[in-house]
């Protein structure tokens, strides 16, 4: 698989998060737009003790509006843009996940004698369809005949199905089981598969039978030995695909994923855990403020992950600062009464089109954060225990949509 890119630190983007820090402290009044912004965050059931707004013209960094931009609040999946920036700043946008089958045994004539394993890196988006090309590339490298098993190998991530902090319901209601080896997003007819690896090994089985392989032995799950052969490979799309996906629909499932996927590559731990160590080095190696950020999951489901809008802000500086991820970053994101999870919302000028942000809902949080025309980079962050939904989306699209009409 491919290597990690190692990004160093950003001197320009470094002063530029020194200079955010220092001017988030400035009076709101001071600002012009700023006694409006503030309008527009205050509604019902919403506490402003823990609302936080943050907005910066991105073309002069000055702060347009800060309140409350370093108070540690629960960020529901605007999370996802810490994991966003952190992968393709780690591995870039143009990388693939692989998903491989290896033999163990021999080959003999067309028959090979022993087991096929079916070893996964991660891929969130493997399907049906790819084992089914994978099988056309086994019956292609002059296998017809298969006397062992089909062995499903998930050992490239640890064996957690959940991710730290979540309430037992998220585990299918939110997110399918976590594992390097899941097809289909972990369904086996139709059903959440309790094993994905072994689903996935059934999976291959009759793919291969379909393409004309037999296969005498009955599915199980294994770890594939260092001196297996090398058979067929499969490759995900591109890593900035796969982000879009992850982004545009707040995908739980491929957010947990890639984290472990940053875990395995840039901490040589497949863990939920190592890929957030992973995200909070590459946050502080762009210079980030780290004060008040605990990144627990990829997901924002956590209920200990805490972010600021000053450091949301911050990430999204460091994206569009940076020529490489800016495109995808931004092309990741939904758009205001266009797409993913803005597609409902903000449908009028000025806004619509306008405003690119990520979105976040949970019981206790809703957030908002990306970029206006162009000119603008925004965070607003809302807890509550519950939060109201409603009222909290209210102000964060009142508060883009006046950024956006400047």
């Amino acid at each position: 698989m491919p290597g990690v890119r190692r990004r160093p630190v950003s001197v320009l983007l470094f002063a530029c998060v020194l200079a955010l820090v220092a001017a988030t402290a400035v009076p709101a009044a001071e600002a012009p737009l700023a006694p409006r912004l503030a309008q527009a965050l205050a509604v019902p059931d919403v506490a402003s003790s823990v609302t936080a707004g943050l907005a910066v013209d991105l073309r002069t960094g000055d702060v347009v509006f800060g309140r409350n931009a370093a108070t540690s609040l629960a960020p529901a999946s605007t999370e996802k843009l810490a994991v966003t920036y952190a992968l393709l700043a780690a591995l870039g946008p143009d990388f693939h996940i692989d998903t491989e089958v290896l033999g163990h045994g021999t080959l003999d004539g067309t028959t090979w004698r022993g087991n096929l394993v079916l070893k996964g890196y991660g891929d969130p988006t493997l399907s049906s369809a790819g084992l089914a090309r994978l099988a056309a590339r086994v019956r292609a490298a002059g296998i017809a005949r298969v006397t062992g098993a089909i062995v499903g190998d998930e050992s490239f991530f640890d064996s957690l199905r959940t991710a730290p902090g979540w309430k037992a319901s998220f585990y299918g209601d939110e997110s399918p089981p976590l594992s390097a080896l899941s097809v289909d997003r972990g369904m086996y007819r139709g059903v959440m598969a309790t094993s994905p690896a072994l689903a996935a090994a059934r999976l291959l089985g009759q793919a291969l039978r379909a393409a004309g392989v037999s296969v005498a032995g009955a599915p199980r799950t294994g770890v594939a030995s260092a001196t297996d052969l090398p058979v067929a490979t499969f490759a995900s799309p591109p890593l900035a695909r796969i982000v879009t996906m992850m982004d545009r629909e707040s995908d739980n499932f491929t957010a947990e994923l890639l984290l472990k996927e940053l875990g395995a590559l840039y901490a040589d731990r497949g863990s939920t855990g190592a890929g957030a160590g992973a995200v909070r080095e590459l946050l502080a190696n762009a210079g980030v403020p780290l004060a008040g950020v605990r990144i627990v999951d990829g997901s924002g489901l956590s209920l200990v992950d805490r972010l600021t809008a000053q450091a949301l802000v911050a990430i999204l500086e460091a994206s569009w600062l940076d020529p490489d991820i800016r495109p995808t970053l931004v092309a990741a994101l939904p758009v205001a009464g266009v797409s993913g999870t803005l597609q409902t919302r903000m449908r009028t000028a000025p806004a619509r089109g306008n405003v690119i942000a990520k979105t976040g809902t949970t019981d206790e949080a809703s957030a908002l954060a990306g970029y206006v025309r162009g000119r603008y980079v925004f965070a607003v962050l809302q807890n509550g225990h519950p939060v109201s939904t409603t009222w909290a989306r209210t102000a964060q699209d009142r508060f883009a949509t006046l950024l956006a009409s400047q």
